[in-house]
This record gives structure tokens, sequence and C-alpha cells, in this order.
């Protein structure tokens, strides 16, 4: 999996433009025996091996204080050609049926991403790996142009990050996300973006011509407006306002956009919910939705983990306020609960974002994209369409 080159980035290194200063850290050691220092501007606190692998590995100390000498993770790209590019699903409970993932792990390395457990498909730790060792699909525009040319497919918007973010750092040397855009805009295709990074307002320009004939439209994810909660929560992603001078940028160039604050977390970011739809609008949004926090498989122990490292205090009373919401569980995988839950605390973070939503005049119906334009591209060797 994920022959070919690799390009190695420096640990530490985060967006030149993501308006984030560095965190202290000192060498403390969690219960799994990662050192503190060597994961800093990370998100997870621990490595476990995936649930896949028959043997586990875990670290201890030898008694010679070597732990704290041990290289820092740093960020490994794969190329990783892929075969086919877009991917469907029939869920219920979400607003899109096809989308293109155009990367492999996610080095925004938020704790709360539903992402992580897909890792230990390729033998990796939904932990420091997911957020370290990531794969490019350098192939993606050639395969999507492949796939659009097909006389049997039918226009409908691709959405693009829908498992990880297709504006992470390594965007910026990678540029496939770009790529992917110069070829749904010659074939005059819809795409709906979801991003935390302030990267997207490169390709302004191309969706910006894209959204003017009804074919784009970007949504940022906006969990917190407080700092310190965002660099321990999103260490790599750009910061709350960096995000609202994305939304801000889009609106100037007449991209439709929306807010989604996912996840909601109860006693963490929930009492945020009206100020950060209010600085949205304020920047110029049409949309707003959310998510609540989900913790299925390996994100469970691993959010416990964060919590007690970063807020101890609230760590309890944040997971018992879940599991209320989760029939005593951890999560619940139904459609239709699994990214609200329910129950009485449910009911009221329903009711809060509906009425500030309301109050703010943020449309309650999604934008809907064109797919009547959509002019199927003709690769190397095929037939042009005469009309």
């Amino acid at each position: 999996m994920g022959g070919g080159q690799q390009a190695d980035v420096e640990q530490g290194d985060v967006e030149p433009d993501d308006g984030l200063v560095g965190t202290d850290a000192g060498h403390e050691t969690t219960t799994t025996g990662v050192d503190r220092e060597r994961r800093r501007g990370r998100g997870a606190a621990s490595n476990a091996s995936g649930r896949f692998e028959r043997h586990s590995n875990e670290a201890f100390d030898d008694g010679w204080d070597t732990l704290g000498e041990l290289a820092a993770f740093r960020t490994e790209v794969s190329a990783e050609p892929a075969r086919t590019i877009i991917t469907t699903n029939d869920s219920p409970d979400i607003s899109f049926d096809q989308s293109i993932n155009a990367y492999r792990g996610c080095e925004h390395g938020c704790i709360y991403c539903y992402a992580r457990p897909s890792h230990c498909y390729l033998g990796h730790s939904a932990g420091l790996d997911f957020e370290t060792k990531l794969y490019a699909k350098t192939n993606a525009a050639e395969l999507l142009e492949r796939e659009l040319a097909n006389p049997r497919y039918r226009p409908r918007t691709i959405a693009l990050g829908t498992n990880t973010d297709p504006y992470q750092p390594i965007e910026r040397t990678y540029r496939i996300t770009r790529e992917i855009l110069e070829v749904l805009e010659r074939a005059r295709h819809p795409v709906a973006i979801v991003t935390k990074s302030a990267l997207v307002q490169r390709d302004a320009d191309i969706l910006g011509r894209m959204a003017a004939d009804g074919l784009a439209k970007v949504a940022l994810s906006i969990t917190t407006l407080e700092r310190r909660l965002a660099r321990a929560m999103e260490p790599r992603a750009a910061t709350p306002q960096r995000r609202l001078d994305a939304i801000a940028c889009l609106n100037a160039a007449g991209v439709p956009t929306a807010v989604m604050m996912a996840p909601i977390i109860p006693a963490l970011n929930d009492s945020e919910i009206e100020a950060v739809l209010g600085a949205a609008k304020e920047a110029g949004v049409r949309e707003a939705g959310y998510v609540t926090l989900r913790l299925p498989l390996e994100i469970k122990v691993l959010f416990r983990e964060w919590l007690d490292e970063h807020y101890p205090d609230r760590a309890r009373r944040v997971i018992a306020i879940l599991q209320s919401m989760h029939g005593g569980r951890d999560y619940t995988s139904d459609y239709g609960l699994r990214q609200r839950g329910s129950g009485p605390y449910a009911s009221q973070i329903a009711q809060r974002f509906r009425l500030a939503r309301r109050r703010l005049g943020l449309e309650e119906e999604r934008i809907s994209l064109r797919t009547d334009l959509f002019r199927r591209p003709v690769v190397h060797g095929g037939q042009h369409q005469l009309f």
C-alpha cells in the first residue's frame, strides 16, 4: 500500500497562514508511553496498534531514560496511485451520495475525527499514525476525468472533504484538490467542499467561476472561537479567525458558504453555539449545520486520553453527558441518531441551534447546485460530441 516516492515534513510545521502559534510542551509521558515532546503539535496522545493487527506494540520505560531521546513524529507522505476516485454511499443522514477524498490520513490532527478508525485498514494506528502517515492519491484528477467520461455516469454533486480534509497542509505541495477542481470546472460539474483550512482561499478563482453558474459551494467547519481550545483540539488546522476570514474571502468571490459546527461537545464547546453562528453570519455564511460528538471504535479511547490531558477537571462530566445522549453508551450507530443523539440534552442543543439560526436569518434549506450544465469530458482517443 502506498508505494512510490515519499516526502517528509518537519515535525512542528503548520500551514504558513494558519494563524497559530507554538505551544509549550514539557517532557511528559502518557500512560501509553508516547513522550509529550515527541508528539508536540499533534492531536492524539497515543499510537496503539490498529484493531486488525495480529500483534500490538506498547512503549515502556526500560530504566535507561531513552524514551525522551526518540525522534519526534514526522509527517510522512506516500504517493498512492488510486484505482477509482469517486466513492458512492447510500446513507440517509448525510447530504451527499458521492464524494472524492484526495488524501488518506489528515495532518490537522483533530482529536475527535470520525475518520481516524479508517487508518486501521492500512495497517496503521488511529492515533498518531493517522496524523503522520499520509497518502496522496496522485492520479486523482486523471481518474476523475476518465470516470466522468464514462457514458453511464450521471452527474450529481460531488463532495470533497468527507473523510479527510482536501486542504490539509500537504495540499500546498501536492495540489491534488486544485487539479480535481480544474477537471470539475471543465466538465461544468457541481462540487461541495467541507474544510477547516484557510487554504481554500487559494482556489477562490475557480470556485468563484463555478459558483457563478450554480456549480460550487463551500462549508467551513468551526467548532470554537477560543484559540486555546482550537489549538488543543485541532492542532494543525487554521485558527477560528482564519476560517472566518476564508468565509469572507469566498463570499466576496461570489461563492455561497455555510458553517458547520462539528462536532458540538457537551460541557466543552456547546456554550458557543450562538457565538459561532453569529460570527459566521457576520462573515457572510448563508447556511448552518451541526453534528454532535461521535465516539466509535478507537476514538472513544483517544478522546478520553485527550480529555484527561487537557481538561481533566471536566472529563467525567463531558463523557457522562455524552453517554446520556446515546442511551448510556459512548456511541449509537443507528441512522438518525449517530450524528445528533437523543434525550433531553440532545433536544436542548437542537432547539438552541434552531433558534439561533432563525434569529440570524440563516437558510434552513440547503443550497442546491445545478447538474444540467454537465459536459462529459473526452479522454485521449475518445469521440467528441457533435453538439
